[in-house]
């Protein structure tokens, strides 16, 4: 049976088609390479630190001083008081420091003279005068030892609040963490923290050290061990 007659047009019509497919068949392909790592699955834990983010905000530190009507001078226990906050003051890398004394109250004039020995233990910490604001606040008809406060406001790393429990611990269906989990870790690395401002941008990178560069290329090309000695302490174990 003879078949049927086709145009020359129609045969490369028909020759074309295969080539047609072939961006198609190159989109399959690369698909089936794509990265399938970030698949989120529902039975995956939920990540601990986003339920209990670490946060950089300004807080203020304070100290209150108690005095009496008839102290003169600052006392001895007091005075370590000062100091430790002072050390603190220095290393939050705050600028200013307040001297907060109470005014209209009945100890204000042996507030007034305990404040001048709080500002000389502050200067033999080596906070300068000039970082030191001593002001009043008001405490009208105040009996008691109504305190100096002392204070400065910095950045802080903290977390919310830890030991909320709003779901049933006994539900796990959906193996995730409960909602406490890794509140208590992110609490202690907050704390841990010397400086908040790491955490918002890194710090500058120091120049190196061209006198101990030089002491170890020499070790090694001597041949020497270019490693620290080990100290006492130190454990000797072979794993």
């Amino acid at each position: 049976m003879t078949p049927p007659f086709r145009s020359r047009g129609a045969a490369r019509r028909t020759i074309a088609r295969p080539a047609q497919c072939l961006p198609l068949l190159a989109l399959l392909l690369a698909g089936g390479c794509a990265n399938v790592h970030h698949v989120e699955v529902g039975a995956i834990p939920d990540d601990y630190r986003t339920r209990h983010p670490i946060v950089v905000s300004e807080a203020e530190t304070a100290i209150d001083i108690p005095v009496v009507v008839s102290d003169g001078a600052l006392s001895y226990a007091n005075r370590g008081r000062v100091e430790d906050f002072a050390d603190r003051f220095r290393a939050s890398g705050a600028d200013f420091i307040q001297v907060q004394l109470p005014s209209g109250s009945m100890n204000q004039y042996a507030a007034d003279r305990v404040s001048h020995d709080i500002v000389k233990v502050l200067k033999g910490r080596r906070v300068a005068r000039e970082r030191v604001f001593v002001q009043p606040y008001p405490a009208p008809g105040a009996s008691g030892p109504t305190p100096i406060r002392l204070a400065f406001t910095t950045l802080v790393a903290k977390t919310g609040p830890c030991g909320r429990w709003p779901a049933d611990l006994a539900e796990t269906s959906q193996n995730k963490n409960y909602h406490n989990f890794g509140c208590a870790s992110q609490q202690n690395l907050a704390a841990q923290i010397a400086d908040p401002r790491d955490l918002l941008s890194p710090r500058g990178v120091d120049t190196i050290d061209a006198e101990r560069r030089t002491t170890v290329l020499d070790q090694y090309r001597r041949g020497d061990l270019t490693t620290s000695a080990p100290t006492e302490t130190e454990s000797e174990y072979e794993w």
